[in-house]
Order: structure tokens, then C-alpha cells, then sequence
């Protein structure tokens, strides 16, 4: 019998001060899944462990977190992606062919929703390996139900240019195609860099352009605020928190 491959989330305080209790978070039923796997696919082995620490303080894990076996996907993966073609993630499935269930994890949400873990994905179909996405928060899908923009039609773009100019010109594309087609726009930005996109944003969109910015999800101080940007110049903001937020723009 071959093993299976899990996509386990994870919660959204990755490298925030505070943690929420992981039980806020992630579903028990997801929590107890995690729990019984041995064999792990992830970003980080440290922060992973990490992750395997809480999860035993909740549910027991199947055996100590020193006993798991944990496999980092290359460093390529991170810097380039692993969406396209040149990286065959088939070998890290290996313990899958002998029978063990393998969760594939990222640092933060889901894996291979704005995280790397695609080509993992397509390896194991490609193995016909049964994938099972478990349930737990993804902060794009939290973001957008939270804007009041269009949630039919939407599209996430990853990161913009830090270059001030490559970066209004990014900004103005995305905007026009949001108005155009009324596709809502999502983007992220490191935590270090949120504040100084906020303020790109409003001082280069229209003014009658929506943006919905959510910082923090799933955190007590979580902040959520959508308003065009004509509310939004007239509205003084405090400065965006260092921790993970997620841009939406649209009409």
C-alpha cells in the first residue's frame, strides 16, 4: 500500500511576537491528522519542529519530535519557485512508496498557496499517491472574504518590486486591470517592508480605488480596514505592525 500525502497548514504567527493557541486555529480534526504522521516535506526543519511542538501539546504526537523524519525542500525552491518545469520533487516521496504518510508543511497557511510545495503536489499525482488537503486558515482566502471586494474573480500576484518606481508602475497595471475587469487583486509584502507599501499604495492609486488591508489574521490584535483610497488619505492610520499582512485592490 503506498502512503499518502497530507498538506497540513499551518497557523499565521510565523515570526510574530505573540502566538494565538494553535487550537484557535487549526481544527482539532486537522490537529490529530498531523499528529499521526512521522515523515515530514517542509521549508525549515527548525521551524517545523517548532510546529510539531505545539501540535504535541494538543494532541500526542505518534512519536517524539526527534524520531520524525523531516525533509527541507532545496533552497532553490524557495529563491525561484516550484511551479515551473527543472525541479522533479519525486525523490522526496520516497517514503511514501514504501508505505508511510508524508505531511508536506509550510511556514505559514497552506501549503503551495503562496507558499513553495506545487511541485510536490504534482509529483505525488504524478506517483498516484492520494493527496489529502486538510482544513486551516490561508490568509489570502481570510483577506479577501474580509474586503468586500470581488470574491467571484480575483487573482494573487505575490510580491511587488521594492524599486519605488518599478513598484508604481506595478501598482498602476494592477490597478488598471482591476477596474477594467473588476478582478480583484491580491498581493503580500514581508512584514519589515508592509508599511512602506501602504503608503505607496495610497499615494498611487485613484482615489475612487478600493484597498483592503488585513494584518495579523488570526491574531487577538488582528487588524482588518477597506476603504477607498480617497477614505483612505483622509483617514489617519496608524503605521501597519511588523507581522504578515495581505493587499487586496478592486472596485
Amino acid at each position: 500500500m503506498k502512503g499518502r500525502l497530507f498538506l497540513v497548514p499551518a497557523p499565521l504567527d510565523f515570526g510574530c511576537d505573540t502566538q494565538a493557541p494553535l487550537q484557535d486555529a487549526i481544527p482539532l480534526g486537522t490537529l490529530q491528522a498531523a499528529a499521526r504522521l512521522t515523515h515530514w516535506i517542509c521549508e525549515n526543519a527548525k521551524t517545523t519542529r517548532a510546529y510539531l511542538k505545539r501540535i504535541d501539546a494538543v494532541v500526542p504526537l505518534a512519536c517524539a519530535v526527534q524520531q520524525q523524519t523531516l525533509t527541507e525542500l532545496p533552497r532553490e525552491v524557495h529563491k525561484k519557485g516550484d511551479h515551473g518545469p527543472g525541479f522533479d520533487a519525486s525523490p522526496l516521496l520516497a517514503a511514501a512508496l514504501q508505505g508511510h504518510d508524508i505531511g508536506l508543511v509550510s511556514e505559514a497557511g497552506m501549503p503551495a498557496i503562496a507558499d513553495p510545495g506545487s511541485s510536490v503536489v504534482r509529483a505525488a499525482h504524478a506517483l498516484e499517491l492520494q493527496v489529502v488537503p486538510l482544513v486551516g486558515p490561508s490568509a489570502l482566502l481570510l483577506a479577501l472574504a474580509a474586503s468586500g471586494l470581488n470574491g467571484q474573480n480575483f487573482a494573487f500576484v505575490g510580491y511587488l518590486p521594492q524599486e519605488a518606481d518599478a513598484r508604481a508602475q506595478r501598482i498602476r497595471t494592477l490597478e488598471s486591470l482591476a477596474l477594467k475587469t473588476g478582478q480583484t487583486q491580491l498581493f503580500i509584502e514581508t512584514p519589515y517592508r508592509s508599511e512602506v507599501l501602504r503608503r505607496a499604495l495610497v499615494h498611487t492609486l485613484q482615489h475612487n480605488t478600493r484597498l483592503g488591508i488585513a494584518s495579523g489574521l488570526t491574531l487577538a490584535d488582528a487588524r482588518i480596514a477597506s476603504r477607498t483610497v480617497k477614505a483612505w488619505r483622509a483617514h489617519e492610520a496608524a503605521a501597519l505592525p511588523d507581522v504578515p499582512a495581505v493587499f487586496a485592490i478592486g472596485r
